[in-house]
């Protein structure tokens, strides 16, 4: 995971993603995952260039089924773009970053 690219867990996932005051995406992926771990280094990379404007993380859903199951993820990747506690946008697959950045900017 990148130095700005958060972990978020079923601990610290209301507190860091739902109570947040700025956008944040969450990367939920598995270690075996194959393309989720090609659109990893390009979530870090939106992590660095947002810091301070927006949240990233990712969440592993074999450490925390309960939040993928909480919010209906059934293929991964699958990133949520949060604003105010709630899902605005849904990404499925292996995106580019121009996808991503789209996403936080309409939040911005």
């Amino acid at each position: 995971m990148g130095e700005f690219t958060k972990e978020f867990t079923s601990d610290n996932f209301d507190a860091e993603v739902i109570k947040c005051d700025k956008p944040v995406l969450v990367d939920f992926w598995a270690e075996w995952c194959g393309p989720c771990r090609q659109i990893s280094p390009t979530v870090d990379e939106v992590a660095t260039e947002y810091q301070g404007k927006a949240i990233i993380g990712k969440v592993n859903i074999d450490h925390h089924p309960s939040i993928a199951s909480d919010y209906g993820i059934r293929s991964i990747p699958s990133l949520l773009v949060f604003s105010d506690g709630k899902v605005h946008q849904q990404i499925v697959g292996a995106v580019g970053k121009g996808e991503l950045v789209e996403a936080l900017n309409k939040l911005l």
